[in-house]
């Protein structure tokens, strides 16, 4: 319905317009009757709805209406399938309209920088082209509903230890590669209705009123056009977020924001058309989501939940399968052992708890899946409250053990572990997890362990168990999943998002995590996840893109369609997969790329591109990649863009980052020649390295100087203690070198010259 918005600005006073700018309470927007303006509705939910209600049995008391619990998005990453994290969206796009849920706030692209980060299981992954493409395929999904999104928390949100008033300081290239990277392709390539600012400040600016990364980045260099809302609480100064370009204050300030804006208005100190322009954006959003509502909307309920198990299949990741121990035979004795196998851990805590319509137990749905040619029993191992083994229920559990033919040990980390609010202190599972895997492998030689967690955790026992499948928060479904993945009813087809590392001091920000006081300092820059494992070198306890199928995939006949390309232009890559074992499966194949040589520090190669294909045994199928500009570039903060300097790259196919089964090479040439220009202070070596500087640089001593022993260096370069000596000589330096011949007035000529052949 076409609305002339700006004659309905017109027409309102300016307080009417101040109240638009912040919630009418914690969920909705304001409205302004007079003027047939709405209120809309807001909700929690990235994974599932969180929709606040009254609890029909206590008018007094909170509730959240049932709604499909999906996986969290660490388990979403983990598919690499782009296509069901859009079923997903368009799932809770569906269960938003039901519930007449105009923006779900969500999803969550955050960096993974630590696994201490007790917000991780909410976010994707360390890398920021993948944790973009999955951001970019769960906000198309629900916005195909009819439904906004609210990408958040924007930007550099990686711990929860003082979220509300840390200071993040991080350098530009580092936030433009990796943080602001994980955002970027999101709302270009989907378009989120509205993007939600963090709590902390970022290089000094509270993320609410940052105008660097409110109006400078997302709008004008991205283009965006919707509205900026606060992370609820994290309105620092009004006015000056107005300024900056944080449209919505949430939830409600009882109208103490809006007087500011008012107040601002009246003495001149903020110009009214600021105040109309954030005005005319939030009224955009409002009749959007009023023209997209869905009258009497419903939803299959038992449908979405045959969807959630099928995601959760392909979220899981199967990390260990010694002497084949799975899938599982459904026959013999099967000893189920842990309590998360009664009363899993499926989701996390804080905003995005969900009230799961149904809740599948994996002790009875392992129960179910094996038949009645199996005899599964059960023991609790542990206490879910307690993180001290207890040695009756270990004695059980071992006693269990002792009876079957393989014991499944279901343990992870229990929610007060790992929840928004805080962080982690150290990546140990519970003692109680731990001791209970090491005395079942004691006794049972065929243990299988399933982890249910939302963040890496050290694994100490990795060597006493035969089989590791990480299940993550899979979901209210994640029960059926686990058993499809363990019988072999279901191929597991999931890979790390993130790398495991061996011990939390191997992870890169492990010496500045979480700062000192309010600042924190993102001193191993670029180097997040396998970009430091690679760079250093450093063996993890699992890769990141790594994980086992059941059958087995080869690779062959990568091609690339051109040689030799320019930055301004694209190039496709193929490569052909082939099931070469006796099981349908799925296989994610992932593309890096590599700069072989460069000027600058980068890493040793980084993700550019993935596909998942389903392959039946025997059957083959060529895999396409196209690459452009963004494939080679890196963050050049001179000429503040992204540059590809001019050279050979190389094209990687891996399984996982650290099992590259094929390479070759492409020669990219820059369209941007960047050239500093010679000063006093310009080193001989950087003129003797430049194609362009060094011929001219050549002539000129040996016609203007003639001085023997300055030419002898000069020829001898390579060779000799005092050429390599030269080579870090400044200009100004030269005048020592040749008895003084080169004076000043020789030396500003020969710097004329060289700037005159910059081009």
């Amino acid at each position: 319905m076409q609305r002339d918005i700006k004659k309905i600005i017109s027409q309102m006073t300016l307080e009417e317009k101040a109240s638009l700018c912040s919630g009418l309470d914690a969920w909705n927007l304001k409205s302004v009757e007079r003027l047939g303006i709405p209120s809309i509705m807001v909700s929690d939910g990235p994974h599932g709805l969180r929709k606040e209600t009254t609890d029909p049995t206590d008018p007094g008391k909170k509730t959240t209406v049932p709604a499909t619990c999906f996986p969290t998005a660490v388990g979403l990453a983990s598919s690499w399938n782009r296509e069901l994290v859009e079923k997903v969206g368009a799932a809770l796009g569906e269960e938003c309209q039901a519930e007449g849920i105009a923006v779900l706030l969500g999803p969550g692209t955050n960096i993974k920088r630590s696994p201490l980060c007790g917000r991780n299981f909410e976010y994707f992954s360390e890398d920021p082209y993948l944790s973009s493409e999955m951001a970019a395929s769960h906000i198309k999904g629900v916005q195909s509903r009819g439904v906004g999104t609210s990408l958040k928390h924007f930007a550099a949100n990686n711990q929860e230890h003082r979220r509300m008033s840390v200071d993040a300081v991080i350098d530009e290239r580092t936030l433009r590669e990796i943080y602001l990277a994980s955002f970027e392709g999101a709302v270009k390539k989907a378009k989120p209705w509205t993007i939600m600012c963090s709590y902390n400040r970022v290089n000094g600016e509270y993320a609410s009123e940052n105008k660097f990364l409110l109006t400078d980045v997302l709008r004008n260099e991205w283009g965006f056009e919707g509205i900026v809302v606060s992370d609820w609480g994290a309105v620092n100064e009004r006015v000056k977020g107005l300024e900056a370009g944080l449209d919505l204050e949430m939830p409600s300030s009882f109208g103490i924001g809006d007087q500011k804006i008012v107040e601002a208005v009246k003495k001149g100190e903020l110009p009214e058309e600021v105040l109309d322009r954030t005005v005319e954006r939030i009224l955009n959003l409002i009749f959007k989501a009023v023209d997209n509502r869905k009258e009497n909307a419903g939803y299959d309920r038992e449908a979405h939940h045959k969807l959630a198990r099928e995601v959760a299949r392909e979220c899981m990741v199967l990390l260990k399968n010694e002497d084949k121990i799975l899938p599982l035979r459904k026959q013999g004795t099967i000893a189920v052992i842990g309590e998360f196998a009664k009363r899993p851990r499926y989701q996390g805590g804080g905003s995005s708890h969900v009230n799961p319509t149904i809740m599948d137990s994996p002790y009875e749905e392992i129960k179910k899946s094996a038949g009645n040619n199996a005899d599964v029993i059960y023991a609790q191992g542990y206490f879910i409250e307690k993180d001290e083994p207890d040695e009756k229920l270990l004695e059980e559990a071992k006693q269990a053990a002792l009876k079957a033919d393989v014991a499944v040990i279901f343990a992870g980390l229990p929610e007060h572990y790992e929840c928004e609010g805080y962080d982690r202190q150290h990546m140990r599972m519970p003692e109680s997890h731990c001791t209970l895997i090491e005395e079942v492998a004691k006794v049972q030689p065929n243990v299988v362990v399933v982890l249910c967690n939302g963040s890496p955790v050290e694994m100490p026992w990795i060597d006493k168990v035969k089989g590791l499948l990480e299940a993550y928060l899979g979901g209210q479904a994640m029960g059926g999943a686990i058993a499809d993945l363990l019988f072999g009813d279901a191929n597991p087809s999931g890979k790390l998002a993130e790398t495991f590392p061996k011990q939390l001091s191997d992870n890169p920000s492990y010496l500045n995590f979480p700062g000192e006081g309010d600042r924190v300092e993102y001193r191993e820059g670029i180097f997040v996840g396998y970009r430091y494992y690679d760079k250093k070198n450093m063996e993890p306890l699992f890769p990141f893109g790594y994980g086992l199928s059941y059958t087995t995939f080869e690779y062959g006949d990568l091609k690339i369609s051109r040689k030799e390309i320019s930055d301004n232009e694209t190039v496709t890559v193929s490569v052909k997969v082939k099931n070469t074992g006796d099981m349908a499966g799925k296989e994610i194949v992932q593309l890096y790329v590599r700069d072989i040589e460069s000027s600058v520090i980068r890493p040793e190669k980084e993700l550019k591109g993935f596909e998942k294909v389903e392959l039946k045994p025997g059957e083959e199928k060529t895999v396409v990649f196209e690459l452009d500009k963004r494939a080679f570039a890196y963050y050049n903060t001179g000429i503040r863009d992204w540059h590809v300097e001019t050279g050979e790259f190389e094209i990687l196919i891996g399984r996982s980052s650290r099992d590259i089964v094929l390479k070759d090479k492409i020669f990219v040439k820059s369209t941007v020649t960047i050239k500093k220009p010679v000063d006093r202070n310009t080193l001989v070596g950087d003129l003797l390295s430049d194609r362009v500087l060094e011929p001219v640089f050549r002539e000129f001593i040996i016609n203007e100087i003639k001085n023997r022993y300055l030419l002898d260096l000069l020829e001898n370069e390579d060779k000799s203690l005092l050429s390599v000596w030269m080579r870090y000589t400044p200009l100004r330096s030269l005048a020592n070198s040749t008895g003084g011949e080169l004076n000043e007035e020789k030396l500003n000529r020969l710097i004329d010259t060289l700037n005159a052949n910059i081009k």
